[in-house]
Formats: C-alpha cells, structure tokens, sequence
C-alpha cells in the first residue's frame, strides 16, 4: 500500500507557501502565475506513516514545527498503470478525510540544500487518516464538488472545496500513473487549502467531509 500525496494543489494554499521565503520550489521548476507546479507535484509516504483510528498525533522530538494540512483522500480499488485521464474515474469510488503533518523548519531546511523532503515528510505516524470512507455516491457522485472543513480547537483553520484543485482527482491519477503501478488500497492524499499552521500538545483536530465528521482526535 503506497500513500502519494499531492503538494501545492489549491492556489490559494500554493501563494500562501510563497509568501514562506523558506518554501519556494527552486530554480527549475516550471510554474504557473499561481505559484503552481505545471505538473502535480507529488511525493510518498510510506505505510508506517499512517495515524488510524482517531489515535492522537504526537510532535515529535526532532520538529519544532510541525503543521496540520488537511485533504480529500481518494482510495484506489483496482490495479492500473498508464491510465488514461478518461478512464481514471474508474480506481475508485470512495472517498475520506486526511491530514498530512509536515515538519515545516525540516522542509524549509530540505528545500533551501536542494535535498529531498523525506524527513519533513515522511516520518511514522505522520499521515491521519479517517477511519471511515464515504461511498461517492452518497456525496452526490462528483468527487470535484466536495467540501472539508478542519476546525482546531473548535475554530475552522482550513476550508477547502475539491472545485478548486488545480489538477482534477482524474488527472492526478493519469499522472502518477505513468511511473508507478496503483494498487488496491493505495490512497491518495490530493492536495491541502490555505490556511495551514502549527499544532501544539492539548491541540484537538476536528475534520469534516460534506457536514460528516471523518477525524477526531488529539495532539500530544
């Protein structure tokens, strides 16, 4: 089971990364006026990476930032490689909620040596997952007209609608396709809105998927 995340796809969440002196993307890398990649821009975590069941999240030891990113997690169910845009609709059907926690002084250090973002990234236990997935049926059928929400504390930090991905579930999907076979039970994490930040111990995540809440759980 691979978990490939999908970095800077809201617009909104990609400016407000540039406005981190610390978080540009580097010299050639072609973007848009947006500041986003002209392709997905993707990466792996790997499965020990995975935090189930609502267990609560704990900062580790080797960040003094580590900050919340919640997304839409598209679960495939059936094998492919090479798949075509149009055809992608057909690996998957439901869908659920996650939150990529990312050591952000360990990215802003990755990125300013030009090295990979693994150790921001993909440390164990760094990739919440919703215990429960929701048929896309039961949400209307289209998965690029959903809404999430991630409340802190009871306040909502991020507010995102998949209408505004920059690149489509379908088209993230044909892309990584083209390097990496997808498997049953491979989920994707497609990208976060703006209005990332920090957790701190006695934090509680509250997430939410069309009014349905898929996370509720603590940091320590």
């Amino acid at each position: 089971m691979k978990i490939i995340c999908i970095g800077r796809n809201y617009a909104a969440h990609a400016e407000e990364l540039h406005r981190d002196a610390g978080l540009t993307m580097g010299a050639g890398v072609a973007e848009s006026p947006a500041g986003a990649a002209a392709e997905p821009v993707w990466f792996l975590k790997p499965d020990t990476a995975l935090l189930r069941n609502n267990d609560p999240f704990y900062i580790p030891a080797f960040s003094q930032e580590v900050h919340y990113e919640c997304e839409l997690v598209v679960r495939i169910d059936r094998v492919g490689r090479s798949i075509a845009e149009r055809f992608a609709y057909r690996y998957y059907n439901e869908v659920g909620l996650g939150v990529d926690f990312t050591a952000r002084d360990l990215q802003r250090e990755a990125i300013a040596q030009g090295l990979p973002w693994e150790p921001a990234k993909a440390f164990d236990r760094s990739a919440a997952l919703s215990p429960e997935f929701l048929p896309l049926a039961d949400l209307g059928g289209d998965v690029q007209n959903l809404r999430f929400e991630l409340a802190v504390n009871g306040e909502i930090r991020q507010r995102g609608c998949t209408g505004d991905m920059l690149f489509t579930v379908d088209r993230i999907i044909a892309a990584v396709s083209q390097y990496t076979t997808l498997r049953m039970g491979d989920m994707i994490y497609t990208g976060t809105p703006a209005g990332v930040g920090p957790v701190v111990p006695g934090d509680r995540l509250v997430a939410t998927l069309e009014g349905r809440e898929l996370l509720n759980f603590d940091i320590k």
